[in-house]
């Protein structure tokens, strides 16, 4: 496996053709986080670009300071980040909608997809209550399936840090969704 990684940060240098494989092993995971953070217009997008600063800044990435992976997942933070707005406003409105997407329209899969249960109201309004850090770890860790070491290497900050902005995040998310 440490091969084919190694392989896979040697095609980030490359060109197009190279970066093929780096895309084609990893743009599923990045969609699936971003989705789950934005609406699936903005994620198809979002995603898209993802790999887009990744071609263009491949030049920075550096193995010697973390792995491939965890570089891709900052690269897609940093673009939700620019979104904000446009991320707090699908979750208020998913709050005030009051029911969950039809499963049977193509938004409706895709989030089931992309959060084995839809995003409930519930959920999408306490997530809006948390501040950005811990969104961040919380999304990066519920919707990415990244590890804590993983999560630290994507957004620049410690082991410790991911810890407590993901602890905290969870008792937040626990007393906003018992007050309901």
């Amino acid at each position: 496996m440490g091969e084919a990684l190694g392989e896979l940060s040697e095609a980030l240098r490359g060109g197009p053709e190279e970066f093929t494989a780096v895309y084609d092993r990893y743009f599923h995971d990045v969609y699936r986080y971003v989705a789950g953070r934005v609406d699936v217009q903005a994620a198809d997008d979002l995603a898209a670009e993802t790999f887009l600063v990744a071609f263009r800044t491949r030049g920075k990435f550096d193995p010697e300071r973390g792995s491939l992976r965890p570089w891709l997942f900052g690269v897609a933070t940093n673009l939700v980040r620019r979104h904000r707005r446009d991320e707090l406003r699908h979750y208020r409105a998913l709050a005030r909608a009051g029911a969950e997407p039809d499963t049977g329209s193509h938004e409706g899969q895709v989030v089931a997809a992309v959060s084995a249960q839809a995003l409930r109201p519930r959920l999408a309004y306490a997530l809006t209550k948390l501040n950005r850090g811990e969104r961040d770890v919380f999304l990066l860790y519920a919707l990415g399936q990244l590890a804590h070491e993983e999560i630290a290497e994507a957004l620049g900050v410690s082991y410790g840090t991911v810890g407590s902005r993901l602890s905290r995040g969870r008792a937040k998310l626990r007393n906003l969704l018992e007050e309901k």
